[in-house]
């Protein structure tokens, strides 16, 4: 044992990453060049406190003369982990899922847990084998199931700690964007301005979002406009296209999409003079907004990076817990940016 310490400590002098049998440093090479036991030496790794600071001081000198990296993926199954949670998104089509996955990732990264992202509509109970046996590979899940039934989402989520994004269900922890307060405050605002006649279109059939969203207009134009709601419709381009003859057969002189992609498919409809004589304004997003220099447009705020960090912070809380972590729904502002008046 003493030649193989004194060959591992001839080597770490030159600033190698391999032992003398050319093979990557193991726990084992750590714990004998610093003479501890390999118990000492992964407590060290994992829980300093929990042993004398020269003890910790040696093993960790050692660790970084062989260049050893911890393997994590171990130390998450000693403790009955994978070490990996889900992203469960209903389609990759559409653009508002990006930004949540990048927000997650994000999260995900910093608590030293991988990410993957799978693709469950949870539309029927058929699906919930896939479901169910994804859930034996990962810790938790962020699930993304906007028509999804209450029903079918409850059975899925029951297998592991779970938040929800942009949904809610009774008794499931979750996280949403508040559009709805954003839309209703949208229509009041239009109809302050003015707007007799507004039109709404809404979005995919079952859509939670989509239900309180049109609520919430509704509940806004109560009587102090013509509120025509129109749809349902897919969050696409296409979708917007569609819409552009019911809208102007409305005569609303305002339009609140449901999606980005559904309204920048009417606005290419009535872009240019095509339908001069009439003034339509079609609320889009900042991005939008700013990037196609849009003059007199509101624009809706959602920090889809934000809304994916919050809901894997929670699930990381809810798995650190063991799954007792308080289940309750959190729903974030979303800002509304009105133009400048003249």
């Amino acid at each position: 044992m003493h030649d193989r310490v004194r060959r591992v400590r001839d080597r770490t002098d030159r600033g190698p990453t391999v032992t003398a049998a050319g093979r990557l440093a193991t726990l084992a090479d750590v714990a004998i060049l610093a003479g501890v036991s390999k118990a000492t030496a992964s407590r060290v790794l994992s829980r300093p406190e929990l042993v004398s600071p020269d003890t910790a001081a040696r093993v960790l000198a050692a660790a970084r003369k062989l260049g050893f990296v911890p393997n994590r993926a171990a130390r998450q199954l000693a403790r009955g982990r994978s070490g990996v949670v889900a992203v469960v998104v209903p389609t990759l089509d559409n653009a508002f899922f990006t930004p949540i996955i990048a927000g997650a990732q994000a999260a995900a990264g910093r608590a030293d847990l991988q990410l993957t992202v799978a693709v469950h509509p949870l539309a029927e109970v058929g699906e919930l084998v896939a479901f169910e046996r994804l859930s034996h590979q990962v810790d938790g899940f962020i699930v993304v199931a906007p028509r999804g039934a209450d029903d079918v989402v409850r059975l899925a989520i029951g297998h592991k700690p779970t938040v929800l994004v942009d949904r809610e269900v009774t008794g499931a922890s979750s996280v949403v964007a508040d559009t709805a307060t954003a839309f209703g405050a949208l229509v009041s605002r239009f109809v302050e301005q003015g707007h007799e006649r507004i039109a709404y279109l809404g979005g995919p059939d079952g859509s939670w979002q989509n239900r309180q969203r049109t609520a919430a207009v509704v509940a806004a134009a109560g009587g102090l406009a013509e509120l025509t709601v129109l749809g349902p419709y897919p969050s696409t381009f296409e979708a917007g296209v569609r819409a552009s003859a019911d809208v102007l057969a409305s005569g609303a002189t305002a339009v609140v999409p449901y999606a980005t992609a559904i309204g920048l498919g009417l606005m290419y409809v009535l872009r240019g003079d095509e339908h001069r004589g009439r003034s339509l304004t079609v609320s889009s997003e900042r991005m939008v907004v700013d990037a196609l220099g849009l003059v007199g447009v509101p624009a809706i705020d959602v920090d889809g990076e934000h809304l994916g960090r919050v809901a894997a912070e929670r699930l990381i809380e809810a798995i650190a817990s063991g799954g007792d972590a308080e289940r309750s729904s959190l729903r974030l502002d979303v800002p509304v940016r009105w133009p400048v008046e003249p």
